[in-house]
């Protein structure tokens, strides 16, 4: 059994609406690239053969959820399927971690919480995040700061060479699309939350 939220509570609403959550202490929430909208609670109830009482804080993505379904009732990845997930069994048997070389976010559009369109990867404590409305990068070293209020883009500009090279790549290799400028609009609604 798997329980788990599609992304964070929605605490981040435009037009002076309140928002029916929080998630104190991360930052943003629903819709956003900040950890508040995207990390979520996750339960595994694993087969008793595995069972394993306790926590784990290892970053999984729901995308780890097919393979790990798979793993564990012994069926095979079908002949050139793509996989964009981990088997998460490992952790589930105990183990501390499982060999992720990044996790990525990419959310090309705007959103009533008043996110707008950028993308997001993360490397062990390391998070970028993009902006594309703003032109904008940021860093953040999320074992030292989980909240994200430190941009550390301006400190570690070789890191962040790193990091959007490696986003870029994964843009190029899934076919991402990116949104398209509207010269007619006018933006009177998107506030910022920075």
């Amino acid at each position: 059994m798997i329980f788990t939220s599609d992304n964070g509570g929605l605490s981040t609403l435009g037009k002076n609406r309140k928002a029916p959550t929080s998630v104190k202490p991360l930052r943003a929430g629903k819709g956003w690239c900040y950890e508040g909208g995207i990390r979520v609670p996750l339960i595994v109830k694993a087969p008793e053969s595995m069972a394993i009482n306790g926590t784990n804080n290892v970053p999984v993505i729901s995308n780890d959820f097919y393979p790990t379904i798979l793993e564990l009732v012994g069926i095979p990845l079908l002949p050139d399927q793509i996989l964009d997930g981990l088997s998460i069994v490992p952790l589930l048997e105990g183990e501390e971690g499982i060999e992720r070389e990044a996790i990525f976010w990419h959310y090309p559009h705007y959103h009533g919480s008043t996110w707008t369109p950028g993308a997001a990867i993360r490397v062990g404590d390391w998070k970028l995040i993009e902006f594309y409305h703003y032109d904008k990068t940021e860093l953040y070293n999320l074992k030292d700061d989980l909240g994200e209020t430190k941009d550390l883009s301006e400190k570690y500009p070789d890191k962040v060479k790193e990091l959007k090279s490696r986003l870029k790549q994964m843009q190029v290799e899934t076919n991402a699309q990116f949104p398209i400028s509207n010269p007619d609009y006018v933006d009177e609604t998107v506030s910022e939350l920075f």
